[in-house]
């Protein structure tokens, strides 16, 4: 889980990039298992949002890998009315951006990128921390104490002998 102070990095991260590019409607930083890091998309929602970018990513990734081309960096999506970008965020991340048709696809790259690489310095160097970080025990719980059942021993007079049985 991410700290508090790392979130609110990513998330005004996030709020930044949407200022500089005034187009975007949306962004959204999500684990490459389509888990929610961190977002900004008003009207969407951010967990169907996040799933359908780790899909689309494997067969990003699988394309990429097919035709030799390397890594995966970024997919752009272009639909009627809008963009859908998809940016490499560090190692276990990305950053998915929902842009007006109108955007300067230049300028939302440029700017993609650079956000991309900022989001995965912050999510790279907290996940750093938290493996250098001992793990945090759970306290164990004590059981209660609890007294078993005495049954009350037999006396000299009620115990039966060897030779009496």
């Amino acid at each position: 889980m991410l700290p508090e102070s790392d979130l609110a990095a990513v998330v005004d991260e996030l709020r930044r990039l949407r200022t500089r590019v005034p187009q975007l409607t949306g962004a959204l930083a999500a684990g490459v298992d389509g888990l929610v890091v961190a977002h900004d998309t008003p009207g969407i929602d951010a967990d169907g949002l996040a799933a359908l970018t780790a899909a689309s990513l494997g067969v990003a990734v699988r394309l990429a890998d097919a035709t030799g081309n390397g890594g995966f960096r970024e997919l752009l999506v272009r639909g009627e009315r809008g963009y859908v970008a998809t940016y490499a965020a560090g190692r276990t991340a990305v950053l998915t951006l929902l842009a007006q048709d109108r955007v300067n696809v230049g300028r939302l790259h440029l700017e993609g990128r650079r956000a991309g690489a900022r989001v995965g310095e912050l999510l790279d160097a907290a996940e750093a921390e938290a493996r250098r970080r001992p793990p945090e025990r759970p306290a164990r719980p004590v059981p209660a104490r609890t007294r078993a059942t005495r049954i009350p021993r037999a006396t000299a007079t009620e115990t039966p002998t060897a030779t009496e049985r």
